[in-house]
């Protein structure tokens, strides 16, 4: 990370300057690894990956029928003289006057260019001297139902560029190269864990003080869902040394570590002054609701990237979702990607306070005209964590807006992507 990252200091960031920031601390993809086809759902592509073949290979009949050579056909009766069969093909010539019948996927057979449905076509004659009769010749169209060869993907071209996250889809297009497996980004290893004396453990008894530790259980969601191994260690106290000595022993083990609770200005807050101690802090303060406290930099000698989250459950998921992801994305290979935004109308009053974004929590949907729609799921405070679970995507409200109006639209960002 360059120097001029923790000029910052002190300094509230807006959004865009911490975003700049995290560009400056970002470091370089994860080693890779080759993984075969069955294990690669959901990792990174880390090398272009080409065809080794045209997709199909073969020019073939995209239903069933017959083939013929309509560029020189003569006639609407022909002479049937052999079949062509997905994985069998026809080995003679088509000559004009003649058809073979042909079955999807198969391919023509030399001399034809153009295949007519089934139920255009009345077959007649005995296996001795077969014929078929064209209905509607003046429908059928030179070239017609006919897949070209190395139409989806031609030998040597690019089929997958390095930095795509396989989903369903890419492992089926590999499979029908051929491809076995791929080199892929290795997965990050990120530590976790919460702090505070109030935090108590679910499945333990609640003390009259405590809270139970959603945080960590949010986290380790959003980590996995995104291809990270979680390095859960659980909970500590708020105890300097502890939080110091455990912020060392992650970062030299993980591939970051990210902590959720004591990074405000209260008195028992530790983990702003242990990241002092134990790496560099880059900033801690954002002009962002929920997450103005968030303690970003980085630890050890490896220089490993380290985000203090704030306590409240909302927050957490709001401040991952905005800085942490892209971080652990790249990481990951996915140079190129960019946090998904849509527009879409208000349908009720968003309140906001100009010279800070605002994250609210809502729900959107698609009216009968195609236009997006979205609502608040009700109350905001960042410790109600029942209003993201009860939306499907976040309201992105700007510095310059201090009120949304219903029939205004907004930036939503999906939850989905």
């Amino acid at each position: 990370m360059s120097d001029s990252c923790f000029e910052r200091g002190e300094r509230m960031l807006s959004v865009d300057d911490a975003a700049a920031a995290l560009r400056e601390l970002t470091p370089h993809p994860l080693a890779t690894e080759r993984l075969p086809l069955a294990s690669l759902l959901g990792r990174v592509v880390a090398e272009d990956i080409h065809s080794p073949i045209n997709v199909p290979q073969n020019t073939n009949a995209a239903l069933d029928g017959i083939a013929l050579a309509w560029s020189s056909a003569t006639q609407t009766r022909l002479e049937v003289i052999g079949e062509s069969l997905a994985g069998q093909r026809y080995e003679g010539k088509i000559t004009e006057g003649q058809a073979v019948a042909i079955t999807t996927g198969a391919p023509l057979p030399a001399g034809a260019d153009t295949v007519i449905m089934q139920e255009q076509l009345a077959f007649g004659g005995d296996a001795g001297n077969s014929w078929v009769e064209i209905q509607r010749p003046k429908a059928v169209k030179q070239g017609q139902n006919v897949r070209m060869a190395g139409e989806d993907i031609a030998r040597n071209a690019l089929a997958l560029a390095a930095g795509t996250r396989l989903k369903a889809q890419h492992l089926g297009l590999l499979a029908s190269l051929g491809c076995d497996g791929a080199v892929v980004y290795r997965r990050p290893n990120v530590a976790i864990f919460s702090t505070g004396d109030e935090v108590t453990a679910p499945g333990t008894p609640l003390p009259q003080d405590g809270i139970y530790d959603a945080n960590r259980f949010s986290l380790h969601g959003l980590l996995v869902s995104l291809g990270c191994n979680v390095v859960d260690l659980g909970i500590l106290s708020d105890e300097p040394g502890q939080v110091e000595q455990a912020l060392m022993t992650a970062a030299d083990e993980a591939d970051m570590v990210i902590t959720s609770g004591g990074v405000s200005v209260g008195q028992a807050d530790w983990i702003k002054h242990a990241l002092h101690d134990a790496g560099r802090l880059c900033f801690w303060r954002i002009a962002m609701r929920p997450g103005k406290p968030l303690a970003c930099g980085v630890l050890g000698k490896r220089e490993v990237p380290f985000f203090g989250l704030p306590g409240n459950p909302v927050a957490v998921m709001v401040t991952f979702l905005q800085f942490v992801q892209p971080l652990l994305r790249t990481m990951q290979g996915e140079m190129a990607w960019r946090q998904p935004r849509l527009v879409a109308v208000a349908d009720d009053y968003l309140s906001s306070r100009e010279g800070r974004v605002d994250y609210l929590r809502g729900v959107y949907a698609c009216d009968d005209q195609g236009q997006l729609h979205v609502r608040s799921t009700g109350q905001q405070g960042s410790g109600i964590l029942t209003s993201m679970v009860a939306a499907n995507c976040l309201i992105e409200i700007d510095t310059a807006r201090s009120m949304v109006k219903p029939g205004e639209t907004v930036t939503i960002q999906p939850f989905e992507s």
